[in-house]
């Protein structure tokens, strides 16, 4: 039996308190396997990050389990819930989240750096990577100096330089111009479909659904129906 990358059995999420209170999930059952790009589609305040920092182990849910490459990580403390993000789980945010006093390959060796990787090694992978995503020539290059496609794709090269089993982005375009935007899904349409990782990509751009292999759609913290392409544009272009 083949296990899936990321599996949520019954999640559910309560934020806020009191008068306040909101069920942002409602009993999320949801499985990802390795090799796809899925994209989680909703309206603003359907639950979309809530449901992506769940399974992504920065948030813990109020009832259900989350298994990540069959561990679960029900009870699991802060530090173990570190390790299998480490161990796991590559983030890609809107905002890109770089340091703004580190060159490209700094900002991607850093994601090595923190899993005690051997700074040879860890310089010569994060080169390596930054070439992968186009940007050779931008190694010594500070974020200021970058465009924000370029932004995006050291952003992406933290992500994957370190080989985890899921890549997991935020509204990845949104910053992005469209031509910008589709560079950066056939990036991460490739690190799913070739390195055998399961890339989830929450979106409400409608123009980005040719990329995917699996179309999930949530709305008032429910996810009401998916849709299964039957070819992609990275298909085709592959």
């Amino acid at each position: 039996m083949i296990i899936p990358v990321i599996e949520a059995r019954n999640v559910s999420k309560v934020l806020g308190t009191g008068a306040g209170q909101v069920r942002a999930l409602k009993n999320i059952d949801l499985s990802i396997s390795g090799g796809k790009l899925t994209m989680l589609m909703g309206p603003s305040g359907s639950g979309k990050t809530t449901l992506l920092s769940i399974l992504g182990c920065m948030l813990a849910p109020t009832e259900g389990s989350v298994f990540i490459c069959g561990h679960a990580t029900q009870g699991a403390g802060p530090e173990r819930l570190a390790e299998i993000r480490r161990q796991h789980i590559g983030f890609v945010f809107q905002s890109f989240h770089l340091f703004p006093t580190l060159t490209a390959e700094e900002n991607v060796q850093l994601a090595l750096d923190v899993r005690g990787e051997q700074r040879r090694r860890a310089k010569a992978k994060s080169r390596e990577v930054l070439e992968r995503v186009g940007l050779a020539q931008k190694t010594a290059a500070f974020p200021r100096d970058l465009s924000g496609g370029e932004q995006q794709r050291v952003a992406i090269a933290r992500a994957i330089v370190a080989e985890p089993s899921a890549i997991l982005a935020d509204e990845p375009t949104a910053a992005l111009d469209s031509t910008n935007g589709q560079a950066i899904m056939t990036i991460l349409a490739r690190a799913g479909r070739q390195h055998g990782r399961a890339v989830l990509v929450v979106t409400h751009d409608t123009r980005l659904l040719e990329f995917a292999d699996r179309i999930l759609y949530i709305e008032d913290g429910v996810l009401t129906h998916e849709e299964r392409p039957t070819a992609n544009v990275y298909r085709i272009r592959a």
